[in-house]
């Protein structure tokens, strides 16, 4: 199939990537713009994991208060050099970052960051749940597994769906980001206030 100029320039448009990237992405997809967005994605994303090792030292702390000042949220976000720093694009994800954090309340970046306490005793809570609405002992395991997914889902921040486009996670969204930037980027931590959160009556 014969890869347009026009169509080159609409995928590049759409992913921020390369015009020879764009090009090789539509021949190996036989021009399908869908298709070719997704081996992009793949490519970039493998690019992104030979990066590992480098450190992400760089890149910007966004604060967000919500109106009425009732919540405020300041988060940090990494990526390798100050150029991808200051681009649009990454520091209009660090702004969605802290509006997410604000909206969706998330108590860790990733499950990893779980305690496994915290992970057990979560899980013990569903067990003994399921165990009490006579539930087969045989299968409260799973039912535990599931409820652990919709609790990962609940406070990993990079499980939640995104607030501006639900039909992706925040890490997705993430995702989409490197492979258009070509950098290691990562949320490194944040911290979230609520007016009033710690007192006592």
């Amino acid at each position: 199939m014969d890869i347009t100029a026009e169509l080159v320039k609409r995928l590049r448009e759409k992913t921020g990537v390369g015009l020879m990237d764009c090009k090789e992405a539509l021949k190996h997809a036989s021009g399908d713009m869908e298709k070719a967005i997704e081996f992009l994605r793949e490519k970039g994303l493998a690019k992104i994991q030979k990066r590992v090792g480098k450190i992400a030292s760089e890149g910007l702390i966004a604060s967000y208060i919500h109106t009425g000042g009732k919540i405020g949220v300041m988060v940090e976000v990494n990526c390798e050099t100050d150029f991808v720093a200051n681009t649009k694009e990454f520091q209009e994800f660090v702004k969605d970052i802290a509006m997410q954090i604000t909206a969706s309340n998330p108590l860790y970046i990733q499950r990893e960051d779980i305690p496994e306490e915290v992970k057990t005793k979560e899980k013990n809570i569903y067990i003994k749940q399921a165990l009490e609405s006579g539930k087969s002992e045989k299968i409260v395991d799973k039912i535990a597994e599931g409820k652990m997914e919709k609790f990962y889902q609940e406070v990993c921040l990079m499980e939640q769906s995104f607030i501006k486009n639900p039909d992706i996670t925040v890490k997705e969204l993430l995702e989409e980001l490197v492979v258009k930037l070509g950098e290691k980027i990562v949320i490194r931590r944040f911290v979230r206030f609520q007016l009033g959160e710690t007192l006592s009556d």
